[in-house]
């Protein structure tokens, strides 16, 4: 049987989970829309490695398009800095 890769792009932020103010990791793959966490930075990638892989054979097994996997080397990945006129309410990470 043959096999394909895919690579997606996935963007690891610290969270924190809504009820136990829990410290955890959410993930966020932008090309497919699809999320989710884990306590750990391995358990979340993990955990959205798992969601891509059913969404994407889903998508094939109902004979649809899948889209076009990321081009990692193409594209930055950065922070802006904004400056403000007054001083922000910042909630707690």
């Amino acid at each position: 049987m043959e096999k394909y890769l895919l690579n997606y792009r996935v963007i690891v932020e610290p969270d924190i989970r809504i009820g136990t103010n829990e410290k955890c990791y959410s993930a966020y793959c932008p090309t497919l829309g699809i999320a989710d966490d884990g306590d750990t930075v391995d358990q979340v990638l993990a955990n959205i490695k798992e969601g891509i892989q059913c969404f994407v054979e889903a998508l094939i097994k109902e004979g649809k398009e899948v889209p076009s996997p990321d081009n990692l080397n193409e594209g930055i990945v950065s922070g802006v800095f904004v400056k403000l006129s007054s001083k922000p309410l910042i909630s707690p990470l």
